[in-house]
């Protein structure tokens, strides 16, 4: 299949020149058995990748199967990729294959390949290099031909700097790297993408299709989009269920909008040397650090009126402790971090994954906190 064709085929709108040369980059790899790394933010369809290279490939008759590793407890990722034995683990009530087993002849695509634990990266590197594995339980070696695709929206030359992820596990999926590029890259194909979501949602819903004044169009184009084309089509999604007038306002797109400001988002940037993933938690922290300083700033300063008014104590109430307001600043990074996780769970009743988005975290990267502060 030509461009053209391969953009039909998989529905992909657009003509910016770096995601013409992502396909086509996908296109002249998928006849061989190269291992293939996609790069590039969430939300920008890095999922795509991997289909047009199966599809175009020896093996598009065989089995493809995706996999989000990021979705996986840690504690059972072997078992999928790999599969188990009988018996070689509390519920392992039967034998079950792995999808490197289930996938042979076929096409497996790893997605959030930087989330897998490095014991499960040194499995992975194993079938790379010769094509054998074992299941968990079992000392028989077991061969497969799976062509392997991964895709990271983090920056893995830090993760490796950080000791999260093999420098030798890069370099072997790492063979050819496709870059995917972000929609605030691709300014020249929002408004496409908008009428065509817009045109899809009409159709669902059984209603007129919502239409941009050009105003709006102007927004819309300059709008960051830290989601991407996941959060273009959120917001079509949104405005053609909510909104009865059909003609849409820059004012009323605005709602749909984040109220900070495009400028003000945070952006999760493969190609930064500061990743968000392994800096999200100390972001975290450090940020409740600061409104608690802000908090007890305030209540310092209540408190200094109310002593020149009636006299008494400097000392304010945290919890069931005095603590002078300087002791603040000697609070460690593990003890607000361990409060915060505290709170987040409280507040979701103790479930993981509502905690992990609240925090702003992975869920992998909540259950490793839980791990290391022994709130399990």
């Amino acid at each position: 299949m030509d461009l053209i064709q391969i953009k039909q085929r998989f529905d992909i709108i657009g003509d910016n020149s770096e995601l013409n040369t992502a396909i086509e980059i996908a296109r002249q790899v998928a006849g061989t058995d190269l291992s293939v790394l996609i790069t590039g933010e969430s939300g920008v369809g890095k999922e795509v990748i991997p289909q047009i290279i199966h599809q175009n490939s020896p093996r598009k008759h065989n089995i493809y199967i995706a996999v989000n590793c990021g979705a996986i407890p840690e504690g059972t990722i072997d078992s999928e990729l790999f599969g188990h034995e009988k018996g070689s683990f509390t519920g392992a009530v039967e034998t079950r294959k792995g999808y490197f087993e289930e996938a042979d002849g076929g096409t497996l695509f790893l997605d959030e390949v930087a989330e897998l634990p490095l014991s499960t990266q040194v499995r992975l590197l194993r079938v790379l290099q010769t094509g054998e594995f074992l299941k968990v339980g079992s000392s028989k070696v077991q061969k497969t031909n799976v062509r392997v695709i991964a895709a990271t929206n983090i920056n893995l030359m830090h993760a490796i700097s950080i000791g999260r992820f093999r420098e030798d596990l890069f370099y072997r999926l790492n063979t050819v790297p496709i870059k995917v590029p972000t929609l605030r890259e691709r300014k020249e194909d929002i408004y496409l993408l908008f009428k065509k979501f817009a045109l899809d949602f009409a159709d669902k819903y059984m209603m007129p299709s919502i239409r941009l004044n050009p105003q709006a169009q102007e927004l819309l184009e300059s709008y960051r989009w830290p989601g991407n084309v996941r959060q273009l089509k959120s917001v079509a999604e949104q405005i053609s269920v909510l909104e009865h007038n059909r003609q849409i306002s820059a004012e009323v797109l605005q709602h749909y909008l984040p109220v900070d400001g495009p400028e003000k988002l945070p952006v999760r940037n493969a190609d930064a040397h500061s990743n968000a993933e392994y800096l999200s938690d100390r972001d975290i922290i450090f940020k409740i650090l600061f409104q608690l300083r802000q908090e007890v700033d305030q209540l310092k300063d209540q408190i200094q009126r109310e002593n020149k008014a009636q006299g008494g104590s400097s000392s304010i109430l945290i919890g069931s402790d005095d603590m002078d307001v300087k002791d603040i600043e000697h609070f460690s990074i593990q003890d607000v971090s361990l409060d915060l996780i505290k709170k987040a769970l409280e507040k979701h009743s103790g479930k993981r994954k509502a905690a992990a988005e609240e925090l702003g975290i992975s869920e992998r990267t909540l259950y490793r906190k839980i791990k290391e502060l022994g709130l399990d």
